[in-house]
């Protein structure tokens, strides 16, 4: 699809957006690889997030079957133990959008690790197509709230430093893309991780 070859080009940015940002950032930012602190507990992506993962685990499967079966088994034991109580429709991993369902998706799966996370490597088994926020966690992202930074970055920086070394993220450029994936029916809403690593046809390779 010309929307995901776009979307590289939206990754390829945000990646070199990060870059910098870790340039500037020298220690305070304490990301590194086997840091899972942001692998644990839910959090919803968008339809285009949804339509990279799915991409990647196509890639998965052919490169390394395995692996993506191993990934998918997660996936299944992940919704076996949480899809109960999940505040959407379950059958296509949707979350629901009214109050109630938005509070109780705060309290759900809050310290579960995401199932694309190799609990022996301590790395992600689909990084190359994670999610924007997987991407952009750790340096300062301005938010509603102002600037968001992970707890365990800049823990000695002043106010004004964390503010230099903000990520700036291309929005409109990912609105557009979302709007695209939208018109070409996807459906509208949001998901989670979990949902996305398994074919929307229920089959897998286990």
């Amino acid at each position: 699809m010309q929307v995901l070859a776009e979307d590289v080009r939206l990754v390829q940015i945000v990646d070199r957006a990060f870059a910098e940002t870790s340039a500037k950032s020298g220690a305070h930012l304490a990301c590194r690889p086997g840091c899972t602190q942001c692998c644990h507990g839910a959090f919803a992506i968008n339809a285009l997030d949804a339509l990279r993962l799915r991409a990647g685990m196509r890639a998965l499967h052919a490169e390394k079957p395995a692996l993506a079966a191993a990934v998918e088994a997660r996936a299944i034991a992940y919704l076996d133990e949480f899809c109960a109580d999940f505040p959407g429709d379950s059958a296509t991993g949707i979350l629901g959008e009214s109050e109630e369902a938005q509070a109780a998706f705060d309290d759900f799966a809050n310290h579960a690790p995401c199932p694309a996370l190799n609990p022996d490597s301590g790395l992600c088994d689909v990084y190359v197509s994670r999610p924007m926020t997987c991407r952009v966690y750790g340096p300062p992202v301005r938010s509603e709230d102002g600037l968001a930074v992970c707890e365990l970055c800049f823990t000695t920086a002043a106010p004004e430093e964390i503010a230099s070394c903000e990520m700036a993220l291309p929005h409109d450029e990912e609105e557009r893309l979302l709007a695209v994936v939208h018109e070409q029916g996807a459906v509208r809403g949001q998901t989670i991780v979990a949902f996305c690593l398994l074919p929307p046809d229920g089959t897998t390779a286990s």
